[in-house]
């Protein structure tokens, strides 16, 4: 787009606000639709992007400047073929489950439109993910991509629009932001006909996701710990690692990012990482690598976000065999006076020796706590006490064993839910510590049948009398309400349903008098008070009802929040006044 400055803001918010409405509208054609057709049109937009994996990966690689086309197409197939062979024979309409013994009944209900934010780092592979498990739970989707990856996420959309449309999937099921800003994505989030966020990105993105007002799904940074026990199968923990680390050059959220090896073994697993193409550097070269990778805000620098490590080591201005892979730092801590201790997406690890597992489980603790909490580590050993040692005792949600992280925490090589959005629990700020599938996309009702018996009154164990006694207990004596206080109470609450009384005149005058007291519709009472129309920061159901009855309108503060409901029920009656 040639527009720029407030002119490209103003257009990103207009087209958040158009592609929200579509989808909205398409929310009401799809809800109806049967598991058959449902799960058509999801097959249907599987197959096509399939058929585009390789294409979309050197697209995105060309755009971005990220990682490896090869290595993007297995993600892109990934997506397209196992994710939505998980995600197949899933029931998300109608009756999804009976709970027979317990007379239960589960309903599946689509959350509603998803915004869904995409990642520079795997833009193809996450759109492609998020559309099939949106469009699986009827849950049409708006996506938001990184502006480095736009073209390529578009590209993604239009396909897979194609696919759908042609399997009978309502317009608008699909959107994708052209005009990107960080305006226009937030204007998206905030929009009153968005349900759900699903944001995959940096930590700034998925704070802005958690205030957006809205229920959200996001993920915390990796920073992954590897630790090799020293049971452990060393030529295949060693291999598994690099594989991991080197996979699309290291930017996924869930690569390794440090290695931490029993003394024992140290010098076995650094010969086996050489033969793998691990260069392990001098102390200067570390310093050196962490000048050019580390920014001052303690960021990956963008510049070598998922580049080889030949290219790294060459920014650096460092030298290395050609055959080099990865490169090793020899850490002895973890924090800001050791900068290659934080999360790394590129080929670059760091190393640790310890003396034991449980010096080993008190340092992957602290590289978790430094930037990867609630997101994924991975165990290497062939002694199960020690696994679950680590399973028990670590801030992470993913603890893989003798596998990639990369590849196990995804479930390509577990048994893990396949997904490309993992969220890290409350030990990284996230709703949820699962494999994002479609059933965090459904809300469950519940038909519930009486399987006991109430009991109320003289039924009630607890109010029956003790069978040994003959004397009935005497309900202590409550003092009553003065009539005058119970009058003004009563006028209070008439007055605020919309009726005028003068129940406390009449009953000051006259407290003898039984003639009943007309009530009158406020709308007839001429000396009714004006009625204030203050901005407000809430409106439910309940206040516009209020408002209908009183004839008044409800004037909306500037950041104000109002129900779904309550935006139905004031419909075309304009009862609701956005603020100017």
């Amino acid at each position: 787009m040639s527009t720029q400055g407030p002119d490209r803001d103003l257009a990103s918010i207009q087209e958040a606000r158009a592609l929200a409405s579509r989808a909205k509208a398409a929310s009401s054609k799809i809800v109806e639709f049967s598991q058959e057709r449902i799960d058509r049109i999801v097959g249907e937009m599987a197959a096509a992007a399939r058929v585009e994996a390789d294409s979309l990966a050197r697209l995105a690689v060309k755009e971005t400047g990220y990682g490896i086309v090869a290595d993007k197409i297995q993600k892109n197939l990934f997506a397209a073929e196992q994710i939505y062979q998980f995600i197949r024979p899933m029931k998300t309409v109608g009756v999804i489950r009976r709970l027979d013994d317990r007379r239960v009944v589960e309903i599946a209900e689509p959350f509603g439109v998803v915004a869904g934010l995409i990642p520079s780092t795997n833009p193809t592979s996450t759109a492609i993910y998020k559309i099939l498990i949106s469009v699986k739970a009827r849950c049409p989707i708006v996506l938001s991509p990184h502006p480095s990856a736009s073209n390529s996420v578009s590209r993604v959309a239009e396909i897979m629009t194609v696919a759908a449309r042609n399997a009978g999937a309502p317009d608008g099921t699909i959107g994708c932001m052209r005009t990107v800003t960080l305006e226009g994505t937030q204007e998206l989030m905030r929009h009153r006909d968005v349900a759900v966020i699903l944001a995959t990105g940096g930590m700034g993105l998925v704070r802005a996701a958690y205030s957006a007002g809205k229920p959200a799904y996001g993920v915390g940074p990796g920073n992954a710990p590897a630790y090799i026990e020293h049971s452990a199968n060393l030529k295949k923990a060693v291999r598994d690692i690099v594989t991991g680390k080197t996979f699309d050059n290291g930017v996924l959220c869930s690569s390794e990012n440090s290695v931490v090896v029993d003394e024992e073994i140290a010098n076995a697993v650094k010969d086996e990482f050489v033969q793998l193409g691990g260069y392990f550097l001098s102390p200067s070269e570390v310093d050196a690598v962490a000048k050019a990778l580390v920014t001052p805000q303690y960021l990956p620098s963008p510049a070598l976000v998922g580049k080889s490590a030949l290219y790294v080591a060459e920014q650096a201005k460092i030298k290395v065999p050609p055959e080099t892979r990865v490169l090793i730092a020899p850490l002895k801590g973890v924090g800001r006076d050791f900068p290659l201790s934080m999360e790394k997406l590129c080929p670059v690890l760091a190393f640790y020796v310890v003396r034991d597992w449980k010096e080993g489980c008190e340092r992957c603790k602290q590289l978790l706590h430094y930037g990867g909490m609630g997101h994924t580590m991975s165990i290497h050993s062939q002694n199960e006490d020690v696994v679950l040692e680590f399973g028990l005792k670590k801030p992470a949600f993913r603890i893989v064993v003798n596998t990639p992280t990369t590849h196990g925490s995804i479930g390509l090589t577990t048994g893990l839910d396949p997904a490309m959005t993992l969220g890290c629990g409350g030990h990284g700020g996230n709703i949820t510590s699962d494999n994002i599938s479609p059933r965090h996309l459904l809300n469950i009702k519940r038909l519930a049948y009486e399987v006991r018996p109430s009991t109320s009154g003289s039924n009630s164990p607890t109010d029956r009398k003790p069978a040994s006694s003959s004397v009935t207990p005497t309900r202590p004596r409550v003092p009553g309400i003065k009539a005058e206080t119970l009058v003004a109470r009563i006028d209070t609450f008439l007055s605020t349903r919309g009726y005028a009384t003068n129940l406390s005149r009449e009953y000051s005058s006259s407290n003898t008098d039984t003639t009943p007291t007309e009530v009158r519709p406020l709308s007839q009472t001429p000396t009714a008070p004006p009625i204030k129309n203050d901005p407000v920061d809430f409106v439910c159901e309940d206040d516009v009802r209020q408002a209908l009855k009183e004839g008044r309108k409800i004037l909306l503060a500037e950041r104000a929040v109002v129900t779904p409901a309550a935006r139905d029920l004031a419909g075309a009656s304009n009862t609701i006044i956005e603020p100017d």
